[in-house]
């Protein structure tokens, strides 16, 4: 027991201070001997044999050293602006007039620990120390490869912008301050991550974004202690509301212009480095189906194609279902023309009718996960041709019914009409449960699934906002851009989220019209 409290107690100790390399977390200052700080930051360096401790005299006198990341720093702007500006200098104890007057480069920082060293060395900025100084400076010269700008994959569309998110968060700020170019728009950077000490940006427009939702956000991120973040999903993880729901609570995106339409609207912004995936919180179960190309066609374009993809929701996620606990329970209900088709082609069928769509779900998923795991030249020609070949193979074996290819079928396709791949991935994980029901109850299983599923959509919320709304609770004043996609001249307000302030995002009395005289 005194070992289990020992042990807490250490662990609690290291904890103490997340978000930084415990290896280096208490190194100390730098110091005024240039032999000690390149002997202490040699022995952190143990073994690195990427990182160049590169000795040079300033002014034939006074030794100093650049330290920098082999492939991360621009050796070419490190050779012709850092070390011969201060080769031909002496150090002295002014060393303002070396950060300011010396160096021809836009980025200098100064700095007084060793754990600011490691943190610029390892962002790719080459850092100097000086004999004799407290303090060194970094040089803002990093330099990587980065991928082109492409249009997302994931996310294509008709009518609209081409371009992506990418790797590179600096990159991906600049492509949202390409098309909101208000200083409003705000920018708060942390570090997270004890070993990966990776780059989160929080960005959001002051005087949409309500004030609370800022400090949450920043709340949420800043107590997350973990030794590395890769992926946006590490952090979706940690700050969501709800992490037992199957239902995502944060929208990801790789559009800029989608990320400027949420930041327009109030919402707050992550955006983590290296990966394309933005975070925007908080988020509605209504945004999650829509898309950005709905608004940029005719409302009435878009209004039709949100009520098919709304329809085939349904479909994606109940038609198996249906089907099941009608064959199973209500057999009743089919017509008998049909039902004597029906029961002709499962004459031969050895499994009941809830084995027949579970096997053929699984299939069909497994399908689909080979095609995204497949190089892109063959993925979608196997999962196509699979699908048709194991499918007819299939019902030539007696082993399912031409009906229920028929039924999977249609499934799958409804599920591809869902703009966001999460929620798509949560009616998929659903539908198993809901066939289990129907074959178990029939339709009243089905009922009692359905009505699972919305009582806890409605106890679910994204940063305080409900998940349902505006339905749940009802607002009608934002019903406009739920079942509808009302016109722009219409959308006078923005939705109400977490507060009231700044809620007018256009002029009234818009609506255009020939006879309508110019103000």
């Amino acid at each position: 027991m005194a070992f289990g409290k020992k042990r807490l107690q250490r662990n609690m100790e290291q904890n103490s201070d997340p978000g930084i390399d415990p290896s280096i977390r208490n190194q100390g200052s730098i110091s005024i001997r240039l032999t000690e700080n390149t002997k202490h930051l040699q022995s952190i360096y143990n073994d690195c044999s990427d990182i160049i401790f590169r000795h040079f005299l300033m002014g034939n006198k006074t030794h100093a050293v650049l330290i920098y990341l082999d492939g991360m720093s621009n050796i070419e702007e490190i050779d012709h602006y850092v070390l011969p500006a201060l080769m031909r200098e002496e150090a002295n104890s002014d060393v303002e007039s070396i950060l300011k007057q010396k160096l021809t480069i836009s980025s200098v920082k100064e700095i007084k620990t060793f754990y600011d060293v490691v943190k610029e060395v390892s962002s790719g900025n080459p850092v100097v120390l000086i004999d004799g100084q407290i303090i060194g400076f970094s040089t803002g010269l990093p330099k990587w490869e980065n991928r082109s700008i492409q249009e997302p994959t994931a996310e294509s569309v008709v009518r609209g912008p081409r371009d992506g998110f990418i790797e590179a968060i600096s990159t991906n700020v600049v492509q949202i301050r390409r098309k909101i170019k208000s200083p409003n728009l705000k920018t708060k950077t942390i570090q997270v991550g004890r070993y990966s000490q990776t780059e989160v940006v929080i960005m959001y427009i002051e005087g949409l974004a309500d004030q609370t939702l800022i400090e949450e956000v920043q709340k949420r991120l800043n107590r997350i202690d973990i030794d590395g973040v890769l992926e946006s999903g590490y952090i979706e993880e940690f700050i969501k509301d709800h992490p037992y729901s199957p239902f995502p609570q944060i929208l990801n995106t790789e559009r800029p212009d989608v990320t400027a339409a949420n930041l327009l609207e109030g919402n707050v912004v992550i955006l983590t480095d290296g990966t394309p995936f933005v975070l925007i919180a908080p988020t509605t179960f209504y945004s999650l189906l829509q898309s950005p190309e709905d608004y940029y066609e005719g409302f009435m374009s878009g209004t039709l194609i949100r009520w098919l993809r709304y329809f085939f929701l349904l479909i994606a996620l109940l038609l198996p279902s249906v089907y099941v606990a009608i064959l199973t329970y209500h057999q009743e209900m089919i017509p008998t023309s049909l039902l004597i088709s029906v029961a002709k082609s499962r004459e031969q069928i050895p499994f009941p009718a809830l084995v027949e769509a579970l096997l053929m779900e699984m299939t069909f998923e497994a399908l689909r996960e080979a095609g995204i795991r497949l190089p892109k030249n063959i993925g979608s020609a196997i999962s196509i041709v699979g699908a048709l070949v194991i499918g007819q193979a299939a019902v030539s074996a007696g082993l399912v019914s031409a009906p229920m290819v028929i039924v999977v079928a249609i499934t799958g396709i409804a599920s591809f009409l869902i703009p966001r791949y999460s929620a798509s991935i949560a009616l998929r994980m659903l539908r198993f449960p809901i066939m289990f029901l129907a074959g178990t109850l029939g339709l009243v299983g089905i009922m009692l699934g359905l009505l699972t599923i919305i009582i806890h959509m409605c106890t679910i919320r994204s940063f305080g906002v409900p998940y349902l709304q505006p339905m749940a609770p009802m607002k009608k004043s934002e019903m406009k851009d739920v079942l509808i996609r009302a016109p722009w001249w219409s959308l006078k307000k923005r939705p109400h989220w977490t507060g009231e302030s700044n809620q007018i995002r256009q002029s009234s009395n818009q609506k255009p019209s020939p006879n309508k005289e110019n103000e």
